[in-house]
Parts: structure tokens; sequence; C-alpha cells
């Protein structure tokens, strides 16, 4: 790994236990409002290239979420881990990709968990040094990074490390799937973001996700979040239901 990749690409271990992260955090005021305005998305290369690539491959519901993601996750990182200092490509790149595995095509093309999948297919397309892509390819470890975040974005896990990158990642599609940590962004945040990238129903459209992988692969990791608790809590959203 290159010397400055932890700080690049968000390899820095912190705490896997949300709670254990958020208790460890003493903000001095609440959260502030954070305009989708003052988190814009990277203009990079590699970024438009990775944009154009989600936009053509995900359902809008599926995109518009990912873009919540983003926007919600630097909202966070503004207010309560400033010291995160991966940067914005990296975690944008993991918002993009983080649901490519659940997509209709990719669910039943694999035996994979979804994220896992997902996680290989960020790893070959952050990479593709085709004619087309070959100025816009990935350093290989900022597409193990977001592709490390992805396949651990649904590892509620108790104990041990995960990335920076990958903490931030899963809690922000947390907070959008089921209103968890809704202290940690601000009401007009919420409500700017969801008018920028609409949830066109959201919860009932991740809800049929859910229950599609668990009917397709009963072994699926999305069970260890409970095959009937978790699509229940992604429809009983109330902090998001008012956007719905």
């Amino acid at each position: 790994m290159a010397p400055d990749s932890e700080t690049l690409y968000g390899f820095t271990p912190v705490a896997a236990s949300a709670h254990t992260l958020l208790s460890s955090v003493s903000p001095s005021s609440a959260a502030p409002f954070i305009s989708v305005a003052e988190t814009p998305v990277p203009e990079t290369a590699l970024a438009r290239r990775i944009n154009t690539y989600a936009q053509s491959h995900l359902p809008l519901p599926t995109y518009n979420h990912s873009l919540r993601v983003y926007h919600f996750g630097l909202a966070m990182r503004r207010h309560l881990f400033p010291s995160w200092t991966f940067t914005d490509e990296t975690y944008f790149l993991a918002c993009l990709l983080h649901d490519i595995g659940a997509t209709e095509d990719n669910l039943t093309s694999t035996k994979l968990s979804f994220e896992f999948f997902g996680g290989l297919i960020a790893l070959n397309v952050l990479q593709e040094t085709t004619d087309s892509s070959q100025d816009t390819a990935a350093p290989r470890d900022q597409a193990e990074s977001v592709a490390e975040a992805i396949i651990r974005h649904q590892d509620l896990c108790s104990t041990g490390k995960i990335t920076a990158v990958g903490q931030l990642l899963q809690l922000a599609t947390i907070f959008d799937n089921t209103g968890a940590y809704a202290e940690c962004v601000h009401p007009a945040t919420i409500e700017d973001v969801s008018h920028h990238f609409p949830r066109m129903s959201w919860s009932h459209c991740f809800a049929a996700t859910i229950r599609r992988e668990n009917e397709l692969k009963p072994w699926s990791h999305t069970t260890t979040l409970g095959e009937d608790a978790f699509p229940a809590k992604v429809l009983g959203n109330k902090l998001m239901e008012p956007f719905e």
C-alpha cells in the first residue's frame, strides 16, 4: 500500500460498532444544516466515468438513494468526524456502487450475497483500462478501499474495526434506509437532499429487494439483519416517511 493510501482512501481503522463510535465523539453543538450545494460531487474524470456507469446500470430510485447516501455521509463527517480526511472521490465511488450487486440482473447472475458480488464488480469496474477508460482507472488501493466498504456496508458488527470510509458508508446507508442515527443530520439537510434526489417510494423498493434476495438466496448475508425484522425496519422508517 502506498504511504498516503490510508489518508487518501479511508483505510484508517475505526470502531465497527456504530454505537461505540458515536459514543466516542462529542460535537460541541447539534448537527448543522449542510446543503447539497456545500457537498458537491467530485468532477474528476474517474468520478464522471463511474457516475455515468451507475446511471446506466442502476434503477433511478437506487441511483437517487446512492446520491442521498453521499450527501448525508458528508454531512455526518463534517459534523462528527472532521479528522477523517479521505477523499470525497473515494466516498463518492463507494456510494455510487454500493448497491450495484442488488440490481435484478446481478441478483440473479450469482449465488453470492449482493454486497460481496457488488464489491467484486466495483473492484473490476474501477480498474478498467479499456481504450475508453485507460485514463480514468482507479489506483488499486482506492479500488480495494471502495470494494471493502461495499462488501461490509451491511456488516453491523458490535466488535472489531472497519475502515473509516466503510463506516461512513454504513452509517449513511442505514440512516437513509431505516432512519437510525437521526440526531446526526439536521432536518433541513434531510429535506434538501430529499428534494434534490427524491425517494420515489424507496422504502418499498428496498424492502422488496431485501425479500427478493432472501427468496433467491436464503443463505445471503442480508438475512443476518433479520429476515422479517430488516424489511420491517425499512418500511417503518418514520424519519424519511414525509419524503416517500
